[in-house]
């Protein structure tokens, strides 16, 4: 933390070197963080590259009140869904891991565990953006809810509601069109 906030004060103080020990420690987790919304490497990679000239140019607002982590993945994460939008880019897959790590070899099982990534697939495609991104961020990439409020810069009420309501839409999704989901929206 420390060192982190020294290598900040050196960039703003004109030092483009100590740049780098930024880039370094955050590149892995924007680049897995932005290939889970893309699944396209070489789309994360483009859009890493533009976080960082964004993060660079925008250091300067950084005004050390929360963690530098949740205001990069925020500047990060704007700029995704900016460019999403002018793109009407889609976000394609997601991949979920099952909380057993056992291996699949059974075809059935191999089938199953497919078919049901391609309905929650399905369910979250059809979220408006901004609800996807929230649902991304809290079950993938894990974030409290707190966290995700400073990512996407909307207070704390409004991603509780954002999220209830994107998961209220994909259940009763879930159960119009029957599948593994609604069985599992059918138990809650």
């Amino acid at each position: 933390m420390e060192e982190e906030r020294k290598r900040i004060e050196e960039v703003l103080a004109g030092d483009k070197h100590a740049f780098t020990y930024i880039i370094n420690k955050y590149k892995n987790q924007l680049y897995a963080t932005i290939l889970r919304m893309t699944k396209q490497p070489q789309d994360a990679q483009d859009l890493v590259q533009e976080c960082f000239i964004k993060v660079y140019r925008q250091l300067s607002k950084y005004d050390h009140q929360g963690s530098f982590k949740s205001w990069i993945y925020r500047v990060a994460i704007n700029h995704c869904m900016d460019e999403f939008r002018k793109k009407r880019y889609k976000i394609k897959h997601v991949e979920f891991q099952d909380s057993v790590s056992e291996p699949r070899t059974n075809p059935e099982m191999i089938f199953l565990k497919k078919e049901k990534e391609r309905q929650l697939e399905r369910l979250l495609l059809n979220l408006p953006e901004d609800e996807r991104m929230i649902i991304l961020l809290r079950y993938i990439q894990e974030l409290s809810y707190e966290e995700i409020s400073t990512l996407v810069d909307l207070p704390l009420s409004t991603v509780r509601n954002k999220l209830h309501r994107a998961k209220k839409k994909m259940r009763n999704e879930a159960k119009q069109k029957g599948g593994y989901f609604d069985e599992v929206s059918n138990d809650r």
